[in-house]
């Protein structure tokens, strides 16, 4: 098949939805399919690059001022640019991962041109905070409109995916649409190599990774680390960057925290892979993660969790079993959980095994062995209605 995915973040963007796209991207071209990528251009200038053997065609861009390396398309030059690709690739399939500039207008002009639409969810207005700083009285309504207005671009898709069952909730209840659970997928067998090789010190490792943003929460573990007895000797790490960092620096300085928090902003693929590997405990405190790729790379590579009881983490992290959910913002309980790991290495073992286990069935070949499938039904319109579909878990 000719694939063409259209999004508004792409590797090297550092985000969960980047990451998926790739990952779907790449692995399409390893069964043999020419997959096309409409994304930014991370220079400004537009371009077209061979990236792992995606055709990635990055339209001109600008630097949004709020937010550290996100790169933003004008209107009145995207939409022409983008129909411009849609008109010399004539894809098969159109495959928008999010219902911003780009994946609004790829959607447009696909519509137009009568190409299939498959559309796939990773929005929650939670992340428009950062991008767009408003009074929390008029988020609310800033919601409502978002939901409106992803609406009016997800309806034209023939099928709708999103990562858990709980994102489709989502989808039902704020969109009043519907589709298919479909994991984001991941390589179980790089993350398990990097445990399985890891050099582990005397003192446990508490790993975070994600943007430092507002809805990520990292100042909880923060002030949870703070709370720890004294005689309890361990190390946090915190991988990513973001709007926050600088205050939640401040934070473990006032804290007193500096020799046993280390913020090692961003690192590449295979330092990340050893930060997995390394780590002993790995903590989620955000409360906006459709599925949370950075949690299932952690229980890949066999580690316990503790996460909060926010939208989908409940469907990765099973207290008792691999980990421990505890109520967002209760630092108290956070602490609590984290001691009880870091004194028990039996424990974290046992839960890291777990763990492990419980990612099986989110292996990116079973992934992508979903999307082809559903690119074919499309493609020879064999659609089940989206209203028929209801409730339905791939």
């Amino acid at each position: 098949m000719k694939i063409l995915i259209a999004h508004d973040t792409y590797p090297p963007d550092v985000n969960g939805a980047a990451r998926f796209t790739e990952r779907l991207a790449t692995g399409l071209v390893t069964r043999g399919h020419e997959v096309h990528m409409i994304a930014p251009s991370t220079s400004g200038h537009p371009l077209v690059e061979d990236r792992d053997g995606v055709i990635v065609h990055r339209l001109r861009s600008h630097r949004y001022p709020l937010v550290d390396q996100f790169m933003i398309c004008m209107p009145w030059s995207a939409s022409h640019a983008i129909k411009q690709i849609l008109t010399e690739v004539r894809p098969d399939v159109v495959h928008i991962q999010g219902h911003f500039l780009i994946g609004r207008y790829a959607a447009k002009h696909a519509t137009a041109m009568g190409i299939p639409l498959v559309a796939t969810n990773h929005f929650m207005p939670e992340n428009l905070v950062e991008l767009v700083p408003m009074p929390r009285k008029a988020q609310k309504k800033v919601s409502d409109i978002a939901w409106w207005d992803f609406s009016r671009v997800y309806r034209n898709a023939k099928i709708i995916t999103a990562p858990t069952p709980r994102a489709i909730e989502l989808l039902e209840q704020r969109a009043h649409l519907t589709g298919l659970a479909i994991s984001c997928g991941i390589d179980r067998d790089a993350y398990e190599n990097a445990s399985r090789t890891a050099q582990h010190d005397a003192v446990p490792t508490v790993l975070f990774v994600g943007r430092l943003d507002q809805e990520k929460r990292v100042g909880e573990l923060i002030k949870a680390a703070a709370a720890m007895p004294k005689d309890l000797k361990f190390r946090v790490e915190i991988v990513g960057d973001g709007s926050y960092r600088e205050e939640w620096k401040k934070l473990t300085h006032e804290l007193g925290l500096e020799e046993i928090v280390t913020f090692r902003g961003f690192i590449d693929d295979d330092e990340l892979l050893k930060a997995y590997g390394h780590c002993d405990v790995f903590v989620m405190p955000g409360v906006a993660e459709l599925q949370s790729l950075v949690t299932l790379e952690a229980m890949s590579a066999g580690k316990p969790v503790i996460a909060a009881n926010a939208m989908a983490l409940p469907h990765l992290v099973h207290p008792g079993e691999n980990g421990f959910l505890f109520e967002p913002g209760n630092v108290e309980e956070l602490a609590g959980y984290l001691e009880t790991l870091l004194r028990d290495p039996e424990l974290r073992e046992r839960m890291g095994r777990r763990s492990s286990e419980f990612t099986e069935k989110h292996a990116i070949n079973s992934t992508l062995t979903r999307f082809e499938a559903l690119y074919n039904e499309v493609i020879n319109d064999n659609v089940v209605p989206l209203r028929k579909a209801r409730g339905k878990v791939a």
